[in-house]
């Protein structure tokens, strides 16, 4: 197993989760389609499924023609990456069946866009021979799920976890769809996973969340040494750990003495919704 990070549009993470057995792949978040087909193809890996995190357009965009490998035209225009209109898209779907005539596309509601398989909670499918284990996180949106993939081929990848926009280097998602106690669960149940466990998140925010970090918790050395990766420019190329979240991420640190006397401190619900609310208004 093997998990290939694609950048799309200025700060999203799209990734190929590879299983390198039988040389296949599901496209994870695949918002900019022909920068995913294009990483695939150099790869070597046929996709054979789609995975969605949550319903926002930059993380779903693409499901509704994202396996249509060379079928729409090249007349379209894809600057602002937009899919076909509808009509188009009915009129491509035979092309889609017959090319990838079992591709399903996972996701936790209806509000993605072209879902197959809808999950929930401690669901699990699998990819070749990749084990996908489903982890309901509801509050950034309510169809958050985060998705813990482990190989059953005996490779030596320690296992990762998808985590959309519940899960940062450092941080967290807003609570568009969500309550502080959410999010506080949420966290919570991605913290139960093994601390070797990589965090493969949907954007590319750890600067920001670093000064933030600092701000509340500023004599923490798991932040001093989260700035020292990226200095030397280990970060973020290198993705980070359960383990390491545990120790310098805020959100996942609200017991800490520094958080509490940041927020006031409070229930764990109450301390969360505190410090969402610095962070949203931090400007450093």
């Amino acid at each position: 197993m093997k998990v290939l990070p694609v950048p799309v549009r200025d700060d999203n993470y799209a990734y190929l989760l590879i299983d390198d057995v039988s040389n296949t792949a599901a496209a994870v978040d695949p918002y900019d389609v022909p920068k995913v087909r294009a990483a695939a193809d150099k790869a070597g890996v046929q996709i054979v499924a789609a995975i969605t995190t949550h319903h926002h357009h930059d993380h779903s965009g693409g499901n509704q023609y994202q396996l249509l490998t060379h079928a729409i035209p090249y007349r379209h225009s894809y600057v602002d990456l937009r899919c076909p209109p509808v009509s188009e898209l009915e009129s491509l779907r035979p092309l889609q069946a017959k090319d990838f005539p079992d591709a399903p596309i996972y996701g936790g509601s209806n509000k993605i866009p072209a879902l197959t398989n809808q999950v929930k909670d401690k669901d699990e499918f699998t990819i070749g021979n990749i084990h996908v284990r489903c982890l309901a996180t509801p509050c950034h949106t309510q169809d958050s799920i985060c998705y813990y993939v482990t190989s059953s081929s005996g490779a030596a990848h320690p296992g990762g976890v998808f985590t959309g926009d519940t899960l940062f280097v450092a941080g967290c998602g807003r609570f568009f769809e969500g309550t502080g106690a959410e999010m506080h669960a949420a966290l919570s149940h991605l913290a139960t996973l093994p601390p070797a466990t990589v965090v493969y998140d949907g954007h590319e925010y750890t600067k920001g969340n670093l000064a933030f970090a600092r701000h509340v918790d500023p004599e923490n050395p798991a932040i001093a040494r989260l700035a020292r990766l990226i200095e030397d420019g280990t970060l973020p190329g290198t993705r980070t750990t359960i383990g390491d979240e545990k120790e310098w991420n805020p959100f996942m640190r609200l017991d800490s003495a520094p958080i509490l006397k940041a927020t006031g401190g409070g229930e764990p619900s109450v301390v969360m919704d505190a410090l969402r609310t610095l962070k949203n208004n931090f400007r450093g």
